[in-house]
């Protein structure tokens, strides 16, 4: 008889973890810790540990913990206005609150970045890393360094590239060349714009390849 007690309590605590666990992906639910977010909500895109399988998501292990508050308080607020933004972000973020955020930042800043592939494209990283290191003096174009790290490790006011899908990064500086819909914009925009699409693709291979090198 007590053997049957405690299976059927068993199951019956194994039913409550399961009508629980749906409000744990709840992202307007201010209980919900950001680390049960990350794992949960955040995972379905950029990966459990932050690095992302599709190349259309960022990576974010290893992000600069102040610039990850302040994209998800700009998707939050709807001041960071590009696609991803209201196709995905304002919806997921528009409750979460500062507690969260937090949490949600320090959860990704603190996992490891995965090495990216390089292979076939090391012209390319080459010619990129002219450009990140000294930049295209006769464009005005500064090095990408000078803002990004010399390792491409970013900082608070500026996002870490090193190892970030080379695909997204050129998408963001496509972006960059169109219109002002980033909040950083007026950093990058004047960059951006005296780019060539082969300085992009070169720039970008080689911010992926930067944890290899």
């Amino acid at each position: 008889m007590n053997t049957l007690r405690l299976v059927l309590l068993a199951i019956m605590v194994g039913l409550v973890g399961c009508a629980n666990e749906p409000r744990s992906r709840d992202t307007a639910n201010p209980n919900v810790s950001g680390e049960t977010l990350a794992l949960q909500v955040c995972s379905n895109c950029h990966g459990a540990t932050g690095n992302a399988k599709s190349p259309n998501f960022p990576n974010l292990a290893g992000q600069q913990e102040a610039y990850v508050v302040a994209q998800l308080s700009a998707f939050r607020s709807q001041n960071r206005r590009d696609p991803a933004g209201f196709e995905y972000m304002w919806g997921l973020s528009h409750k979460l609150t500062d507690k969260q955020i937090k949490e949600l930042a320090s959860h990704f800043a603190n996992e490891k970045p995965e090495r990216q592939p390089v292979e076939g494209r090391i012209e390319r990283i080459a010619a990129g890393k002219v450009i990140f290191t000294g930049g295209i003096p006769d464009k005005g174009i500064p090095p990408c360094a000078s803002c990004h790290g010399s390792e491409g490790q970013g900082n608070a006011a500026f996002p870490r590239i090193a190892g970030q899908h080379a695909d997204y990064l050129v998408k963001q500086l496509a972006a960059f060349q169109r219109t002002n819909e980033r909040p950083a914009a007026t950093v990058m925009e004047t960059v951006a714009h005296n780019l060539t699409r082969e300085n992009v693709r070169d720039v970008a291979d080689f911010a992926q390849a930067v944890p290899n090198q």
